[in-house]
């Protein structure tokens, strides 16, 4: 199995990614739906590290966020651009759950991630683009962002390829938990 471990995005956010998705010649537009954020790409995987990592991600404990959608950009960041895709707000929950998520698969035996985890939401992928459509494209939606959401879980997908790109299928999803930390009651008069 082709599994990646990602956080889905809420209709809200998906409709607002779809208004971005026009404007690029030779872009490949990812469908809203099929958006999400990778936490980790894992790879091709058989059967027994397939369960042991379905169980290994049900120890994972991290507290839910908020996640905000903002800016655009590409990758490569020198070179001919490959992928036009949107940023995010505030990583540090986000950063959190993904170092958990890495030492917890690292752990059962899969090797690190090779490569600098770089959140984002993937909006096209493109094939020769001219550069100034996609300088246009950058300018034009650079103050893009949505509303915070919460993020409460995050879930295991598996990958199947096909001639049309991939389909995703959910194979387990993780409730992350409630804040730990204690409100605080000012008025109560306690100590």
């Amino acid at each position: 199995m082709r599994l990646f471990v990602a956080i889905d995005l809420p209709a809200s956010a998906q409709e607002q990614l779809a208004l971005l998705c026009c404007g690029l010649p030779g872009a490949r537009w990812v469908v809203p739906e099929q958006m999400h954020l990778t936490l980790r790409f894992i790879g091709e995987v058989e059967g027994g590290l397939f369960q042991d990592i379905l169980d290994g991600l049900a120890d994972i404990r991290a507290e839910r966020f908020l996640l905000q959608l903002a800016g655009v950009g590409f990758f490569p960041p020198r070179g001919k651009p490959r992928i036009v895709w949107v940023g995010l707000q505030d990583k540090n929950p986000l950063l959190k759950l993904h170092n958990r998520l890495e030492s917890r698969l690292v752990g059962l035996g899969l090797q690190p991630e090779g490569r600098r985890f770089s959140p984002h939401i993937t909006l096209a992928r493109l094939k020769n683009t001219p550069t100034s459509r996609i300088v246009r494209f950058l300018e034009a939606h650079s103050l893009f962002y949505t509303s915070p959401f919460p993020v409460d879980n995050f879930h295991l997908y598996s990958s199947i390829l096909n001639r049309k790109g991939a389909s995703h299928r959910i194979e387990a999803s993780y409730p992350l938990v409630e804040n730990s930390c204690p409100a605080t009651d000012s008025g109560s008069g306690r100590d």
